[in-house]
């Protein structure tokens, strides 16, 4: 066995070990993005990613302030928002950073306890435990500041039975597409800056509970020209994980320089999302227009010598330009695709876990030179 499946194998172990349980989390609750325009970027993630309808605040709800679409696929649920009107911080956001995460919500069953529980541990606050309430019953959600604007809300809903939350209504819609399999948030990455990774991975540690599941440096995420590190943090149940990256020394700029560069500091790189059946999945995505980052035929001349055998045929990988690879668990299938928005920041991971625990380690030299060639074409590199 590798030292870094090893690695992979003890940190599984540390999780349960050394996670501590003071913020049992339940799952991810929502991801809220800040978009330029969230009519059209909930027709978007609709049209070319399979989402369906699901709640709706703006004007019509009373809302003056922003409208937010709330768009569901199985447990996947984003919200996407934007102002209306000039002088908000939502605008000034967008302004900065383009379009992007805000918030990676969290769903607990005590959002008071929560909050007291992190900022006690240093955590600075965001949002002071609040209740809001309709007809349906009452949500309570807290919130704590991350890395760069990020913030986490912990949404405890266990006493409401509406759509979504409080001032939020059901968004019934004629256009509903076929969902593209897609099933729950896998994890989601954030970029740091130089030197920052291990601050932020102290942070979680300390102030949410978490232990670090594995770690690559610069040896292992490298290519000729670019080089990253990165820890990936989880919580004790393993529901929750959260890969933070940092720069590292490269010949030329690496794609997290890329990203800070464009985002204007740390950010949320990327939402990684699981399905059952990646071909399904990925052919359906492409037909609706969404583009996958390039890979070469010669990354499959030599795969199923590195991976072993697997149940799916070589064939529609290589067409759809799928990575495979394994560890002591099983095997794992991902794709990438290219930044959703005219900033090259934020992106999706399709993943289909069979039975495999880690991150596709033996794709990081092929994936980061796809990404090479996408920033030679923007002029980044």
């Amino acid at each position: 066995m590798s030292d870094k499946l090893k690695d992979i194998d003890y940190g599984l172990e540390k999780i349960f070990d050394e996670a501590e349980d003071f913020l049992p989390l339940k799952g991810t609750d929502y991801v809220e993005i800040y978009v330029s325009n969230a009519k059209q970027a909930a027709h978007f993630y609709k049209t070319a990613f399979g989402f369906q309808s699901y709640a709706y605040s703006g004007l019509e709800t009373g809302n003056k302030e922003f409208t937010s679409y709330v768009v569901k696929q199985d447990k996947i649920k984003l919200v996407l928002t934007s102002p209306l009107k000039k002088g908000t911080d939502i605008g000034r956001h967008i302004d900065e950073h383009g379009d992007a995460v805000k918030v990676i919500a969290l769903w607990v069953d005590d959002a008071t306890k929560s909050f007291e529980e992190t900022v006690k541990r240093g955590a600075k606050p965001f949002m002071e435990p609040t209740k809001t309430e309709d007809g349906n019953g009452y949500v309570v959600r807290s919130g704590i500041h991350t890395y760069g604007e990020t913030i986490h809300i912990f949404v405890e809903r266990g006493n409401y039975n509406g759509t979504f939350l409080p001032g939020y209504q059901k968004w019934e819609s004629d256009f509903n597409p076929k969902d593209a399999g897609l099933k729950f948030i896998d994890h989601m990455v954030g970029n740091v800056g130089w030197n920052e990774m291990n601050t932020w991975c102290e942070f979680y540690k300390k102030v949410m509970g978490f232990a670090q599941l594995v770690s690559f440096d610069d040896k292992d995420i490298s290519t000729e020209y670019t080089a990253l590190m990165s820890k990936v943090m989880s919580n004790g149940n393993g529901r929750i994980k959260f890969p933070i990256n940092e720069p590292a020394d490269g010949l030329k700029k690496s794609q997290i320089e890329e990203y800070i560069d464009f985002y204007g500091g740390a950010g949320c790189q990327h939402i990684a999302v699981s399905t059952n059946n990646i071909i399904e999945t990925v052919t359906h995505m492409r037909d609706n227009g969404v583009e996958f980052l390039y890979v070469p035929d010669s990354y499959y001349e030599t795969v199923l010598d590195r991976v072993g055998e697997i149940d799916e045929d070589l064939a529609p990988l290589k067409e759809l330009g799928i990575l495979i690879d394994r560890d002591d668990e099983g095997y794992l299938l991902q794709i990438f695709t290219r930044p959703v928005q005219d900033r090259p920041t934020v992106f999706f991971e399709i993943i289909q876990r069979k039975g495999a625990v880690s991150f596709g380690k033996g794709n990081f030299k092929a994936l980061f030179e796809a990404i090479e060639l996408e920033q030679e074409k923007r002029g980044t590199l």
